[in-house]
């Protein structure tokens, strides 16, 4: 009778354990607390700037240290990386695979060699927002206004110009400011700027403020122009920005580009790994989804691959075994 009872008690403890464990992230095969991750973001009037936040603060209550440092987001951050002044970074897959490939913004310089690809984000809208009372209802009708292309050099700004390429004018055809879009927009609100080139996740934080002051509308990229972006440059796709998004009068049609999550090549592959299995794991993703709309669309596993697979960034180690291990990289 005692060893039957002995028995029992072993199998339930066993039962008890297996339980426990499911739904949740491996035991960590790492001391976190060796570890200082510092996620590279955005300015704090984007989109980057939230999400990013949360990625940080989660990692935190892994027992990682941590901090999130607003910047000017892709090209800093891909900068920074290749320097090693930061272990993440949110960049635009366009910008990351011109750097990698040394080509575009990137001709000339050596190609990138500490980028690897961690996770996909979300895709960015190329949002080219004017007001209604502006009369700009085409991309040439732009010639001769006054436009915020972005930082120079900055992911928006690289998109800015392969906009005018695949509309057949250059930045001569206006007057060209090299603003960030947080600094656009406040001088279309003082009817300084009349477009400003915005390429980031829907429902933007300075869009939807610019909306509080002035009736919004958006230049569409469509038809033969958008045909000719997407055949040159196929990291774009199709895309729709809905006219509830901003309260706008019609759907827009325009180009995306998918964000990436990037990691330092030097971060140890099991610390990559264990990152990956908490942010996927419910707790990670319920806490980082939390932080915006956009995440809580766009970031889960089955987005993981997008912007990454077929291009020519290289998957960080510890993320190709993760995603092998799970099924979801062949």
């Amino acid at each position: 009778m005692k060893r039957t009872l002995v028995i029992l008690s072993i199998f339930v403890l066993v039962l008890s354990v297996a339980f426990a464990s499911v739904g949740m992230a491996a035991a960590p095969k790492v001391d976190r607390s060796k570890y200082f991750i510092t996620v590279l973001t955005g300015p704090s009037s984007g989109i980057y700037f939230p999400i990013g936040g949360a990625f940080s603060t989660f990692i935190g209550t892994l027992g990682y240290k941590t901090s999130a440092t607003a910047t000017g987001a892709t090209a800093e951050n891909i900068n920074a990386l290749e320097t090693g002044q930061g272990e993440m970074a949110i960049a635009m897959a366009d910008s990351v695979i011109q750097a990698v490939e040394a080509f575009g913004a990137y001709d000339g310089k050596p190609p990138a060699k500490e980028l690897r690809a961690m996770m996909g984000l979300w895709p960015n809208f190329c949002q080219i927002v004017t007001t209604a009372d502006s009369g700009i209802k085409t991309f040439e009708d732009m010639k001769g206004k006054r436009v915020g292309v972005g930082a120079p050099n900055s992911g928006v700004e690289l998109n800015a110009r392969m906009m005018f390429e695949a509309h057949g004018m250059t930045y001569k055809d206006c007057r060209v400011d090299y603003l960030n879009y947080g600094e656009a927009i406040e001088q279309m609100k003082n009817g300084l700027c009349d477009v400003a080139f915005v390429t980031s996740g829907l429902g933007n934080a300075t869009i939807m403020e610019l909306g509080t002051q002035k009736k919004i509308a958006f230049v569409p990229v469509q038809g033969a122009p958008l045909k000719a972006l997407l055949e040159k440059y196929p990291f774009y796709i199709e895309a729709t920005i809905p006219k509830a998004t901003y309260g706008t009068d019609s759907d827009t049609t325009t180009a995306a580009v998918m964000n990436i999550m990037l990691v330092e090549k030097s971060l140890p592959d099991e610390v990559v790994y264990d990152l990956l299995e908490n942010i996927y794991s419910p707790k990670g993703l319920e806490a980082i989804q939390a932080a915006h709309a956009t995440a809580k669309v766009n970031i889960k596993p089955e987005t993981a691959l997008r912007g990454i697979v077929g291009t020519s960034v290289p998957f960080h180690p510890g993320a190709e075994k993760y995603y092998k291990d799970k099924g979801i990289l062949k």
